[in-house]
């Protein structure tokens, strides 16, 4: 019952970790008490699921907005299912923890439905101060530090003062190349929606008409911007049929380069997009990781019966990479959308493209829920991973500025129209988990598997 508890207790401590907390220093602690926990406990498959069970179920709570409980509950008790191995620890010893829940969170980001990385220990981290460990190895690298601090807290309670778990933090110190090339100004358009919702879209031209009056008030007081950035579903119409002339004559009023979030139609699927609008011959990106259950829907006839609201999500169709970047003189944009941040080969695709990285995301369909938050966390430790400034641009909030290390430099408020005009440099190089590509995963999961096998030594 107490080793019960006790997980109960470490899973609680860990969403705290994650927004709207956020307190990065909670995430080591709550895995030291899972360890202690699962380490006494005489039911260590009940010990591993209650712990993550209360985790994703606290942390994962926006995902109730707007559709109820139901689904809320099968992502967190699914995600959960996940981390059962852990039980693996009653045998192959409580040094191997880190190295079977990272190859876990591995699992989780890719499989089913392309994963749901959502929940990384990483993104619990971006004011860690070792929060570099992610331009050195990647996001895994630094959920793999969180564990090891974890492991010689538990060290300490067992009074085994072994230092191997935290000698590898010492890999923060790796030199980090890279050169800023220039300057861009930008002018980020947060225009608000009329209401939350699944429905925000069915006020689509409102939602568009919002954007486009807030930009046009902004380019009267200075016209003076490299390019103008609109979020994810800004154009929620499809500006290029004869019935929204209107949206495509609008948008060729604004003189300065502009990139926008729209949605177009093909046959019966619809494609979310990223459009750098030239009127002569506009850039059409289209996401390439769409949302399961939001995007698409897997197993449709089951899910029917999860939801009714299923059969309200049109399918859209996934793109291919194409017109992955735009140039604006000397910036390079990268245009990443919404669910692509954890996709991890989309993001090293679109560093190694760029000079910048643009994220264009809508976060009404969470109201003013930990979502948005919790997405700025990710973006931030996406930007210390790839070694690249980045331009954040929601449509109802968190919209922000982030530099290639984690910084926040400009950050809008939740449920407002705001803009932000910024000087943003332009990074070029390469951080080491770019250059070593999916070698850097291969090493820290075999660096772990030494930590497994010479901690207690």
């Amino acid at each position: 019952m107490v080793a019960t508890l006790l997980s109960a207790l470490a899973g609680l401590l860990l969403s705290f970790a994650y927004e709207p907390v956020g307190q990065w220093w909670i995430a080591p602690i709550a895995l030291a008490i899972h360890m202690y926990a699962i380490n006494k406990s005489k039911h260590s498959i009940l010990s591993a699921f209650i712990f993550s069970v209360v985790t994703n179920a606290i942390a994962l709570h926006w995902s109730s907005t707007f559709v109820g409980s139901l689904p809320w509950i099968i992502l967190a008790i699914g995600l959960s299912l996940f981390y059962l191995p852990l039980a693996l620890v009653s045998r192959w010893g409580i040094t191997s923890y880190p190295l079977i829940f990272l190859l876990l969170e591995e699992l989780r980001n890719h499989f089913p439905f392309g994963g749901f990385g959502w929940m990384r220990l990483a993104y619990t981290q971006p004011d860690a101060p070792y929060s570099q460990m992610a331009a050195v190895g990647g996001s895994a690298a630094l959920s793999a530090v969180v564990l090891l601090i974890g492991l010689f807290l538990f060290f300490t309670t067992q009074q085994r003062f072994s230092l191997i778990p935290i000698i590898p933090i010492i890999l923060i110190f790796i030199p980090i190349q890279l050169q800023t090339v220039g300057t861009t100004t930008a002018l980020m358009i947060q225009g608000n929606v009329p209401e939350y919702g699944l429905d925000f879209n069915s006020r689509a031209k409102a939602v568009f008409n919002n954007h486009l009056k807030l930009t046009q008030d902004e380019i009267k007081k200075n016209s003076d911007v490299d390019f103008i950035l609109w979020p994810e579903n800004a154009v929620d119409v499809d500006p290029f049929i004869d019935q929204n002339k209107d949206v495509f004559d609008k948008l060729n009023s604004i003189e300065q380069p502009l990139i926008i979030g729209a949605v177009l139609g093909k046959g019966n699927k619809l494609l979310n997009t990223s459009i750098y609008w030239d009127k002569a011959l506009p850039q059409v990106y289209i996401k390439q990781h769409l949302t399961p259950f939001g995007e698409y829907v897997p197993l449709r006839s089951f899910a029917r019966v999860v939801s009714p609201l299923v059969d309200r999500v049109k399918d859209f169709e996934p793109g291919d990479g194409a017109n992955s970047r735009f140039v604006i003189s000397d910036a390079i944009i990268a245009p990443v959308i919404c669910f692509e941040l954890i996709d991890d080969a989309i993001l090293q695709n679109a560093a190694s493209k760029s000079n910048l990285l643009a994220v264009q995301t809508n976060s009404a369909t969470f109201g003013m829920s930990a979502e948005s938050a919790q997405q700025l966390s990710i973006t931030r430790v996406r930007a210390i991973e790839h070694g690249r400034n980045v331009v954040s641009v929601s449509t109802t909030g968190y919209s922000a500025v982030i530099d290639y290390k984690g910084n926040v430099l400009e950050k809008t408020s939740m449920g407002t129209a705001e803009s932000i005009r910024t000087d943003i440099d332009l990074i070029e190089g390469k951080t080491p988990r770019d250059k070593f590509g999916d070698w850097s995963l291969a090493g820290t999961i075999f660096l772990l598997f030494l930590v497994s096998r010479r901690a207690y030594r």
